[in-house]
């Protein structure tokens, strides 16, 4: 049954006559999107929430374990449970029993009216707890299966849970900041907002034209991809230069999308313009930009003039963009040759191997990712310090939105629920640290020293988040730190790098659901123990499931030793593996300090406290022109961060649609823009979603061989073009 909408489905117009001007967020796209009416009177504590929702949770949480190990690794997000949702609800409705319980003073129904947006949006939050693997997981399976080492199970679901949970004590904290103010609007979660009012409410007409759109283009996504994901893939990657001249180096070069600049090649699969940077229909007009110039800077620029212009690092020794490892004749470097039996350095192996080398283009986006953990503190002090700082004196610094007045109807959370939460998650940790450091490798001080740099950068990343959908990562310069401070131990390293930017990380997420639950008016308490729950059964759901496959399993994750074409390979967990020796046995010093061959970066940490400066200095020198101000300097430095393992096509089609959704369509056909924009974006990605699960498990097994599944046939473009140096398929120079 359908909730009755038609109230809150009036023009603009009437809205703007009822609604104080100054009530109305500030931001348009949330104006356009969010509903500014409520109905308190729903029922939120149902017995269809409890039971979809802690189902959902737990079947997400053992799928994306279970196939994390795998070859071909499978994500199931939460934008599947959130369509699935909607049906089975409605079912429950029907059939549940509408008799009232009684126990004492307190009564309770299991079918309590219609299944309402409400239930819908707790079910797909303790979904959204379940949609990945604890991060920490990966730490517990490298001790297993890569160093061959023991764990305990109760040290790793202690590691697994308070990484997660420690996220709630910094979210608590900054709540008030990135949460209530209209400003912080939180761009992704337009998206979700759109489709849950595409699914539950009709138009003034009593159709739901949105609905409907929704289930279109939902059918079509979901048949297409069948085409680049399974018939005929090489349509997810066609590059024209690498067509017209197959034997040559340079084209290839220039021509590839996956392995060289791009230029002329051309996606149509959603999950390739998605897969890594999100949906663009999200993402502001003006973080879009910052991200066009950022990248244009670095890989149509930088990189070039690096490569073919000065030969920067020995830059065409190796391939023009990697993200390998190299010796000094371009070849890939042996790691196993430099780790003796304990798992430590052997120095005497590694001066015979020789210094890692690493492209240019990897040196460069190491670089990069220092300046925008800077940038990232001096742009949030410069051009928010003053707002963030009237609020920690709880100074009002304005009117509340709407929004903000509506939810004030409901029962705030209490504040030492995040602190009860925030000391418990430490104490714990603490105990893992002291009790099982011989496991862990991390002392006491080293986890304190994570919480502080956790609790430092939450405040900025959120910021910048909540206001460009573009989240600056910590995990470089958390491995940096620790493996400075502590070489030659790498579970340390992996620890340490995990409470410091996996509990931010957490916190991020817990807040961007806080907002969402403050745009669907949905009781703060609520979220608070959907989420809190949720991330307790799907850490202990992943962690079981982790272990159930490291002990039953003969060599998982070990390719020498398992069967051909097992698929228990584990290819996540090897990039984790290969940056726990690479940070915490090499060490920072043999690879950025001067040991290694790429101190010159470290400039790059004063050029991100410049950045924002100059910015700041150009908005006070010229405060009329508005466009300064939106020039973000972290977003800007910290475009190609997902590159690698990210992609020029992934980023050339990315900024395509990003700029035709958000400039053109937006611009000269808002309507259509206001109605439609998020639901297109929501169905693209379910209808690739649910094909994606029907291709894994129906046609999994099915192989076959033609031109259409050969890739973009640019094999040439990762060849040296230095002269005399010999590389396996490539033609000798």
């Amino acid at each position: 049954m359908e909730l009755d909408m038609s109230e809150k489905n009036r023009t603009e117009k009437e809205f703007e006559e009822e609604i104080p001007e100054d009530e109305e967020s500030p931001i348009e796209e949330v104006r356009l999107t969010v509903s500014n009416e409520d109905d308190p009177s729903l029922p939120v504590w149902t017995f269809r929430m409890w039971f979809l929702g802690i189902l959902s949770c737990g079947i997400l949480a053992f799928l994306n374990t279970f196939f994390s190990y795998r070859t071909q690794p499978l994500s199931i997000s939460m934008i599947t449970v959130q369509i699935a949702a909607l049906p089975l609800g409605k079912i429950m409705a029907r059939v549940l029993p509408t008799r009232k319980f009684k126990i004492g003073s307190w009564e309770f129904s299991f079918n309590p009216g219609p299944f309402n947006m409400k239930e819908h949006v707790l079910i797909s939050i303790f979904a959204n707890c379940g949609s990945g693997t604890a991060y920490a997981v990966s730490i517990v399976t490298i001790i297993k299966a890569f160093y061959l080492r023991n764990i305990s199970f109760v040290a790793g679901w202690i590691l697994v849970v308070t990484t997660q949970v420690l996220g709630y004590g910094w979210a608590g904290i900054m709540r008030k900041y990135v949460v209530d103010p209209a400003e912080m609007w939180w761009p992704g979660n337009m998206v979700l907002v759109s489709l849950f009012r595409a699914l539950h409410e009709k138009d003034a007409d009593g159709k739901s034209s949105r609905g409907k759109f929704f289930l279109v283009v939902l059918a079509c996504s979901f048949t297409w991809y069948i085409v680049p994901g399974f018939l005929f893939p090489t349509l997810s990657n066609i590059s024209l230069l690498c067509l017209f001249y197959p034997k040559s180096v340079l084209a290839q070069q220039i021509g590839s999308g996956m392995k060289g600049l791009g230029i002329l090649s051309f996606t149509f699969d959603w999950s390739v313009v998605a897969s890594y940077l999100g949906s663009p229909l999200v993402c502001p007009l003006f973080a879009i930009i910052n991200v066009i110039v950022g990248y244009v800077a670095v890989v149509y620029i930088l990189i070039p003039i690096s490569y073919w212009g000065f030969n920067i690092y020995n830059a065409r020794t190796f391939p023009l963009l990697s993200s390998h490892l190299f010796n000094a004749q371009g070849q890939t470097y042996d790691i196993t040759a430099i780790v003796n039996d304990k798992f430590e350095l052997d120095e005497m192996a590694y001066a015979k191997e020789g210094r890692i080398n690493i492209s240019t283009f990897f040196a460069l986006t190491y670089g990069l990712n220092f300046a925008a953990v800077v940038a990232t503190l001096a742009q949030v002090a410069l051009f928010n310090g003053k707002e963030t700082y009237e609020r920690f004196r709880a100074i009002n610094s304005g009117k509340p939105d709407i929004h903000t007045r509506l939810m004030k109807k409901y029962a705030d959370i209490p504040s030492w629920w995040f602190h009860g939460m925030l000391v418990l998650s430490l104490a714990l940790s603490l105990v893992l640290c002291i009790v099982w450091e011989d496991q862990v490798q991390l002392p006491w001080w080293g986890l304190l020293f994570a919480a502080a740099i956790a609790l430092i950068f939450t405040l900025p990343i959120s910021i910048i988040t909540a206001t460009t959908n573009m989240t600056p990562g910590l995990n470089v310069i958390t491995e940096y730190i620790i493996g400075l401070i502590i070489p030659g131990r790498p579970i340390a390293n992996v620890c340490f790098k995990t409470f410091g930017y996996i509990s931010m990380s957490q916190a991020v997420s817990f807040l961007s659901d806080f907002k969402l639950g403050h745009y669907m008016k949905i009781p703060p308490r609520s979220m608070f123990i959907v989420q809190l729950l949720g991330t307790l059964i799907a850490g202990t759901i992943n962690m079981s499931v982790a272990w159930w496959l490291l002990t039953n399993i003969d060599h998982i994750c070990q390719d020498q030793l398992l069967p051909t074409n097992s698929p228990w390979t584990c290819p996540g967990n090897r990039v984790f593996f290969d940056a726990s020796v690479i940070w915490g046995l090499v060490g920072p010093k043999r690879m950025f300090g001067s040991l290694g061959n790429y101190s010159a970066q470290n400039w790059f940490f004063l050029g991100g406290a410049i950045g924002p400066l100059l910015v700041w200095l150009l908005h006070k020198a010229f405060p009329s022109q508005s466009w300064i101000k939106l020039i973000n300097i972290p977003v800007l430095l910290g475009a190609t961060a997902a590159m690698p393992p990210a992609t020029p096509l992934n980023f050339n089609s990315w900024i395509f649609f990003g700029i035709l959704f958000n400039f053109f369509i937006f611009r000269y056909r808002k309507k259509w823009w206001q109605k439609y924009n998020y639901v297109l974006s929501a169905a693209l990605d379910a209808g690739l979603a649910f094909m994606g699960v029907f291709i894994y498990f129906c046609l999994g097994d099915v192989k076959f061989s033609w031109w259409g599944t050969g890739g973009e046939y640019c094999d040439l473009a990762t060849c040296p073009t230095t002269k005399g140096i010999v590389v396996e398929g490539c033609p000798l120079r």
